[in-house]
């Protein structure tokens, strides 16, 4: 299985070490004048997406746009990092289970 980080400054990468998560989030505190780029994503090759932004927000969508996008808000650091190694890992059923809310 494949995946692909996208850096808050649109930068992207292919199957990074999970070890290097932790640091993508760290790139959401960079320039919080920078209102165009609030977010960084990790998406699987089956197309479905997490995107991440300041304060513990996390969108879960297909952005071919099967489905309906959900979100969650307030999600601890480690869980963040936890939920991009099980996308990472391509287990969508675990990610399916989780409490998420409807719409962004």
């Amino acid at each position: 299985m494949s995946f692909f980080v996208y850096h808050r400054s649109g930068a992207c990468e292919r199957d990074p070490a999970f070890s290097t998560f932790p640091s993508l989030l760290d790139e959401l505190n960079e320039r919080p004048e920078d209102q165009e780029h609030m977010s960084v994503s990790l998406i699987h090759e089956s197309e479905w997406g997490l995107g991440f932004y300041l304060g513990g927000y996390v969108t879960f969508e297909n952005v071919e746009g099967e489905g309906e996008p959900r979100h969650m808000t307030d999600i601890a650091r480690p869980k963040l990092i936890e939920m991009m190694e099980t996308l990472a890992r391509g287990d969508l059923d675990a990610l399916e289970r989780e409490p998420w809310l409807s719409g962004y």
